[in-house]
């Protein structure tokens, strides 16, 4: 074969690796230098490419996309795909290109020019299905096209990563971390780095610590929106939150009962000490269909509305109830097979159709611009105005 017939082939080669991503970071394998080297030998082409890490859970993923990219290329015979590892230089050279040339890591979300809408979905009372409520809208958020990332922030009783599919592991690439993704979120969760069941015991600084990694250690890449599954209670990982990212906003959940309404009510009011935005309450629980149409509420009636008319009046601007979500068994069977139920996609489901309105309304919300919402720290440099933490 000539030259001249080499070289254009060589160029197509290229083009075809360019349209390759790497699956956990989202930018083409080129422009991260994987592509170590591509030889051709008549319609032979061999392409070397160079793995962040040794055992890369993406390796056959890899192989296959280029395989795919290569092989319908004029003139191409046959394609083989030989997989090294990138050294230690080039990794540092990766994660300084990812992080665009910080020295030091930082909050992405935290920077001025950042356009990733942060929403915590909250509530001071557990076991109102706060994991399956955050699960469901991120699945669906995705399923619009949207990037999303979803940290589980419930340090103690993490369960988001099955509630979204995914049972990996963080890829580690030189300080970095490379969070897994389900069912096309990104993911990270206490329960990816603890084994089997343990428990977390760890007190307020820990925690602290924890969340921060969670912002500044895992490379998230260009999102659209990040949610943040918050514990119950308005501690540690709030007031952490408060200072790590000060404009994040919240949504809060609650069922019909009133007396739980009271309790996450205190999730919405800690806003106005941290100065921070709620955008609305889901009513979670709202009530369950009966097979002859009626609706049967075992919880009571009204705790969304009295939460959202609560909020309105304490923090002077309209908290709209955003939704009411129905009981639904197969919230519960879906979270456990890692499947959520707004995928479910064969028979009318009255909670997934209510958890689609809300991803709807959503999407809606970060579609619009950010909202400019000045915070007031202490003079000493603390997270909040009202000295209700240590740090102030």
């Amino acid at each position: 074969m000539s030259m001249t017939e080499v070289i254009p082939l060589a160029d197509d080669v290229q083009a075809a690796l360019a349209t390759v991503l790497d699956p956990e970071i989202g930018r083409p394998i080129t422009e991260l230098g994987m592509v170590r080297d591509v030889a051709i030998d008549g319609g032979d082409v061999t392409v070397t490419v160079v793995l962040t890490v040794a055992g890369c859970p993406m390796k056959d993923r890899i192989t296959r996309e280029v395989t795919a990219a290569v092989e319908v290329l004029p003139r191409v015979e046959a394609v083989h795909v030989e997989l090294g590892v990138m050294t230690d230089q080039q990794r540092g050279d990766l994660r300084e290109l990812l992080r665009g040339g910080s020295a030091e890591p930082t909050i992405p979300f935290a920077a001025a020019d950042s356009t990733t809408k942060v929403y915590c979905i909250a509530s001071a009372k557990g076991g109102v299905g706060k994991s399956s409520v955050t699960a469901n809208i991120a699945a669906d958020l995705a399923r619009r096209g949207l990037r999303v990332g979803v940290i589980d922030a419930d340090i103690y009783g993490h369960s988001i990563p099955r509630a979204l599919g995914t049972t990996a592991a963080p890829t580690q690439v030189d300080r970095m971390l490379m969070p897994p993704t389900g069912h096309g979120v990104k993911v990270i969760s206490m329960g990816m780095f603890t084994e089997g069941n343990a428990p977390v015991m760890w007190r307020g600084p820990m925690l602290h610590r924890a969340l921060q990694q969670f912002f500044v250690d895992v490379y998230w890449g260009e999102l659209d929106v990040l949610l943040i599954d918050m514990p119950p209670g308005t501690g540690d990982i709030t007031i952490s939150l408060a200072q790590l990212l000060p404009h994040a906003e919240y949504l809060v959940v609650t069922t019909p009962h009133l007396a739980a309404a009271e309790v996450a009510e205190r999730a919405g009011t800690v806003a106005k000490e941290t100065k921070q935005r709620v955008l609305g309450v889901i009513e979670n629980m709202a009530w369950a269909e009966l097979p002859d149409g009626r609706r049967w509420t075992p919880f009571g009636e009204g705790g969304g509305a009295a939460v959202a008319a609560t909020l309105t009046r304490e923090l002077g601007y309209v908290v709209p109830l955003v939704g009411q979500v129905p009981i639904e068994p197969g919230i519960g069977t879906g979270g456990d097979r890692g499947v959520p139920v707004v995928l479910e996609g064969a028979d009318p489901i009255p909670a997934a159709e209510s958890l689609r309105a809300i991803g709807g309304w959503l999407a809606n919300q970060v579609a619009r611009p950010l909202r400019s919402l000045p915070f007031v720290g202490s003079t000493t440099g603390g997270c909040c105005s009202s000295g209700m933490c240590a740090t102030c």
